[in-house]
């Protein structure tokens, strides 16, 4: 593939992949309103639930940002017990921060949300389109995990 021809796929899979990403965030955020989950709270939620407890540390480089601004969404969180923060037992000096049971359940609501969305949208695709789609998956993660 030439270049340019690299460069204008590129453009447009930004866009269609961005226009997908602005959409599920406004399905997210169509739930704020009930529980007060910010989007970055969401991410820490989903990560706490299908990668087990994590450090604050580990959850900042998943999420790049800073370690201060998951400090201050982890208060957030704990606050409102969806998540417990705990010594870590191999170093009592770190702390270990896993998902609780209403923290569990406000993100099933949430995700409940938007794979309804997504359902009705795919059921819309015919079954080769749904299939492409869906092969697609892995490749997406793996393109947002170089990113």
């Amino acid at each position: 593939m030439r270049h340019k021809d690299s460069e204008s796929s590129a453009q447009e899979l930004r866009v269609a992949v961005g226009r997908v990403a602005h959409r599920l965030r406004q399905l997210w955020d169509s739930g704020a309103a009930r529980d007060g989950i910010s989007f970055t709270e969401g991410a820490i939620l989903t990560h706490l639930l299908r990668e087990g407890p994590s450090s604050p540390t580990g959850l900042a480089g998943n999420e790049r940002v800073t370690s201060q601004a998951v400090a201050a969404h982890l208060g957030n969180l704990e606050g409102r017990d969806l998540v417990r923060r705990s010594p870590d037992p191999s170093d009592g000096r770190k702390v270990v921060v896993t998902i609780t049971p209403a923290g569990r359940a406000a993100l099933s609501t949430r995700e409940g949300i938007i794979v309804d969305s997504l359902t009705r949208a795919l059921q819309d695709l015919s079954g080769s389109e749904r299939q492409q789609l869906f092969a697609a998956t892995p490749l997406l993660s793996r393109l947002a995990d170089r990113l």
